[in-house]
C-alpha cells in the first residue's frame, strides 16, 4: 500500500470516529491564501498534487480531485487515478459533485476555517436536495491523522520601509478609517496576509514565496487597530514601528476578541475572510457589512514609490534573466543540463544581482513536452535533460524589497520546426497585441482578454489558462483584484475595471501535450494614455520586463510593420536596461540578440 493510500485509509477511519460520512480539503489556510505555509499543505500530503490550486472531497467509497485546466495533465501525474477520480473545474464544482455522489442522509463534514461563508452556502443547499447535510468541524481530521505535521512558521516581521512602500502606516489606516465612517461601520476585519503586510507595512517568511506573516487584523473608524500575531515574532523594531495605535494580541485570540464586538457593524470581506469569522460576529450580535476589503484597491493601484522599486527590482532581474539565458545558449547545446540544473543557476544568478529574498513562486523548468504542463514543478523524478531542436520554458521570478518579479521567455536549443515557429510568433502577436492596447477607463480585463488569443483561435488554437494576473510590491506574485481572462473562467477578477497603477502579467502561450509549451510573459504597467480629442480617459500599458525574446522562433515573414517595430524597439530598450549591468561575451550576446529583425 502506497503511503497516500494508507493516508486516505487513515482519514476514512477517523471520519468514521467523527460520525462523518464525507469531508471537503481545500488548498488553502485560514486567511484564505493561494500559496500556504507547510503546516497548510493537507491537500498535497493527502493526495500527493503539488500545484497551487485545487481541493478535494473524500466519501467512505469514493474521493475526487478538483482541478483547472492549468493542471490537467499535472494532477494525473501526481495523484493515483485508482483511488481519486480527477473532476474538471469550471465544468464540475464540489458542489454538484456532492449534490450526485454524497450518500442520502449523509453528514459531509468541512472546516469552517478554511471555506468562504458563500461556498458555505452552495454546499448546504446542494447537499439539502440529497437530504444530506453539511457539517462545521471543530478539529480538522486530517490533522488528527497527520502525525508529522509542520508547525507555524516562527519567523520575525521585519518593518518594510516607507522609502518603498509609499506610504506611512498610519495614513493607510486613516484612509481606511475615513472609508468605515462612509461605510457607517464601526472596524473592519483583514484576514487576507498581503493586505495585513500591506496594511501595517510589514513583511514576514511564513509562506514560502510569498513575504507575509501569519496574522489577523481590525482597522477601526478611528485609524487605530488591532493585530492577532504570536508575541515570539514580533521584536522591538517592529513593535516601536507600529506603534502606539496598535494594540497587539497573540493570534490564538482572535476568534474570541470577535466575540466581543456586540452591537458593531464591521466591514467583511466574503471573498477572502473565511466562513468562521462571519459565523463568530455573527454569534457575538454584532452587525455584519458584506464589503470588500478597504486595502485590496489601494494595494492593487502602486504609488510612485512603489512603482519606482519595481522598475529598479526589474531591471537588476532583466539582468540576472539574460546572464542565465546567455549561459544557456553556451552550455545546454553541449549537453548536459537538465530542469533541475538549469532551475538552480537561474536561481544563481538572481542571487548575484543583489538582495533576493526569495523566489516569487517554483520556478517552472519545463523542457520538451514537461514545458506543454502549464504549471510544471520539476522533480527528481519529472527532472529532463534540455536536447536538441527541442523547446525549453522557464517561467520563474524574485522577491526582492523594492519589487516582485515574475517573467517567462520561451527558447529553442537547436534549430525549431516550422510548426514551432508559426505557434510561438502567434502567441508573440498576441503578446504585443495586449501590450500596445488602447482603452477608456472602466474597460476590464475580460474585454482584453481576445486580444492576446486572436492570433491562435486563427488557426484553431488556444490556451486553458487566463493572460494576465495582478502582481503585489514585494508581496504576492498573484495579487487582486484585476485579472485579464475569459469572462467566466474560473480565474475570477477579469470582471474588475483596470487602473492606472496595476501592474499585470501578459502571458499568452500555447502547449502541444506531448512536444512542448510555449509562453512569453512581461510585467505590464496600467498607465494613462495622452490621446489628442480624446472624450474619456484613455489606458495603455507600460512594459516592466527586460530580457530578449527568443528570434530564433520568431518567423518575421509573420509580423506585420508595427509588430516588427515593436519587437526591434523592445529589444532596443532591454539593452539599454540591461546592458549596463553586463560585461564581456554576456553583453556582446545581449546586443546580437536585440540586434532589429
Amino acid at each position: 500500500m502506497s503511503s497516500y493510500q494508507a493516508r486516505l485509509q487513515a482519514l476514512r477511519e477517523q471520519l468514521k470516529a467523527d460520525r462523518l460520512d464525507g469531508f471537503v480539503v481545500p488548498l488553502t489556510d485560514e486567511h484564505m491564501s493561494e500559496y500556504v505555509g507547510s503546516y497548510a499543505q493537507r491537500l498535497a500530503w493527502l493526495t500527493g498534487f503539488q500545484g497551487s490550486a485545487g481541493s478535494a472531497v473524500v466519501l467512505p467509497e469514493e474521493a475526487a480531485i478538483f482541478t483547472d485546466g492549468r493542471y490537467t495533465l499535472q494532477v494525473r501525474d501526481q495523484v493515483d487515478g485508482t483511488h481519486w477520480s480527477y473532476q474538471s473545474v469550471p465544468e464540475t464544482s464540489i458542489a454538484a459533485w456532492l449534490k450526485e455522489h454524497a450518500p442520502e442522509g449523509g453528514r459531509i463534514g468541512y472546516d469552517p476555517w478554511l471555506h468562504t461563508s458563500d461556498w458555505v452556502e452552495k454546499a448546504r443547499t446542494a447537499l439539502k436536495e440529497k437530504g444530506a447535510e453539511l457539517v462545521a468541524v471543530r478539529r480538522n481530521p486530517i490533522d488528527a491523522v497527520w502525525s508529522d505535521k509542520p508547525e507555524p512558521s516562527k519567523a520575525r516581521l521585519v518593518v518594510h520601509p516607507d522609502e518603498y512602500a509609499g506610504k506611512s502606516s498610519a495614513a493607510k489606516r486613516q484612509e481606511m478609517a475615513d472609508w468605515l465612517k462612509e461605510q457607517k461601520a464601526d472596524s473592519a476585519v483583514l484576514s487576507a496576509l498581503d493586505s495585513i503586510a500591506w496594511t501595517f507595512n510589514v513583511r514576514g517568511q511564513d509562506v514560502d514565496h510569498t513575504p507575509v506573516a501569519l496574522s489577523f487584523a481590525l482597522v477601526h473608524d478611528n485609524g487605530t487597530a488591532d493585530l492577532f500575531v504570536a508575541s515570539e515574532k514580533l521584536g522591538d523594531d517592529v513593535r516601536q514601528h507600529l506603534g502606539n495605535g496598535v494594540r497587539v494580541h497573540e493570534r490564538s485570540e482572535f476568534e474570541s476578541f470577535l466575540g466581543t464586538l456586540s452591537g458593531k457593524t464591521v466591514a467583511a470581506d466574503p471573498e477572502r475572510a473565511v466562513a468562521a469569522i462571519f459565523e463568530a460576529l455573527g454569534k457575538a450580535g454584532a452587525k455584519v457589512v458584506r464589503k470588500r476589503d478597504p486595502s485590496i484597491l489601494p494595494k492593487a493601484m502602486k504609488n510612485e514609490a512603489e512603482i519606482a522599486g519595481h522598475r529598479a527590482a526589474q531591471a537588476r532581474d532583466g539582468a540576472a534573466l539574460v546572464r542565465f539565458l546567455h549561459w544557456l545558449s553556451v552550455e545546454a547545446p553541449k549537453g548536459g543540463v537538465d530542469e533541475l540544473g538549469a532551475a538552480a543557476k537561474l536561481q544563481e544568478f538572481r542571487q548575484q544581482c543583489g538582495d533576493l529574498r526569495d523566489t516569487s513562486f517554483d520556478t517552472i523548468s519545463g523542457a520538451g513536452p514537461n514545458g506543454a504542463i502549464v504549471h510544471y514543478r520539476v522533480t527528481q523524478d519529472t527532472n529532463r535533460p534540455l536536447e536538441m531542436n527541442s523547446i525549453y520554458l522557464v517561467d520563474s521570478g524574485g522577491q526582492y524589497p523594492d519589487g516582485t518579479t515574475d517573467i517567462t521567455r520561451t527558447v529553442v536549443i537547436g534549430e525549431p520546426t516550422a510548426e514551432m515557429r508559426d505557434r510561438f510568433t502567434r502567441v508573440l502577436k498576441g503578446h504585443i497585441a495586449l501590450g500596445t492596447a488602447r482603452f477608456p477607463q472602466g474597460t476590464r480585463g475580460t474585454q482584453l482578454d481576445a486580444f492576446a488569443r486572436q492570433y491562435l483561435w486563427q488557426a484553431g488554437l488556444d490556451y486553458a489558462h487566463g493572460t494576465g494576473h495582478g502582481v503585489g510590491s514585494y508581496l504576492a506574485v498573484h495579487e487582486g483584484p484585476q485579472r485579464i481572462s475569459p469572462a467566466g473562467s474560473s480565474q475570477s477578477g477579469g470582471d474588475e475595471p483596470l487602473r492606472a497603477g496595476m501592474i499585470c502579467s501578459n502571458e499568452p502561450g500555447y502547449y502541444k501535450t506531448g512536444e512542448y509549451g510555449i509562453r512569453i510573459e512581461n510585467l505590464i504597467l496600467v498607465s494613462e494614455v495622452d490621446v489628442p480629442g480624446a472624450e474619456k480617459q484613455v489606458l495603455g500599458f507600460e512594459t516592466l520586463t527586460f530580457a530578449p525574446i527568443d528570434r530564433t522562433l520568431i518567423d518575421a515573414a509573420m509580423l506585420r510593420d508595427d509588430e516588427r517595430q515593436w519587437v526591434d524597439e523592445y529589444h532596443a530598450k532591454v539593452v539599454d536596461v540591461v546592458g549596463p549591468q553586463l560585461e564581456g561575451e554576456a553583453l556582446q550576446w545581449l546586443k546580437e540578440q536585440c540586434a532589429p529583425l
